[in-house]
């Protein structure tokens, strides 16, 4: 079955979940913006830590989901998966983040 046609609430763990969330960002552009976003929202995270300014961690939350919703409305044409299922949106934008950087998905 198509990862997509799926309803997000219908999968029982993260595992089923993480296809799903990719199969939602085939778009490059919003890859990117995602990328983008959440490489500013850890140095925002890292400001926070070292000027001791936690003004920067709410900075870094609206550059997260500032981007990578700006990705989703504008150029994947589709809702984000974080207003059905936040936490594993979140943990799947870590991972595929993480997975950007190790060459496993392209950019």
């Amino acid at each position: 079955m198509n990862p997509a046609a799926l309803d997000p609430k219908s999968l029982k763990s993260f595992d089923e979940f993480y296809p799903f969330y990719l199969s939602e960002h085939s778009n490059r552009i919003c890859r990117r913006l995602h990328f983008a976003g959440s490489t500013l929202a850890l140095l925002c995270l890292a400001a926070a830590i070292t000027l001791a300014a936690p003004l920067f961690i709410l900075l870094g939350l609206l550059c997260g989901y500032g981007f990578a919703w700006l990705g989703h409305f504008g150029f994947e044409k589709n809702k984000p998966a974080s207003f059905k299922r936040p936490l594993w949106s979140f943990m799947g934008d870590w991972v595929m983040y993480r997975d950007i950087w190790l060459g496993r998905i392209p950019l």
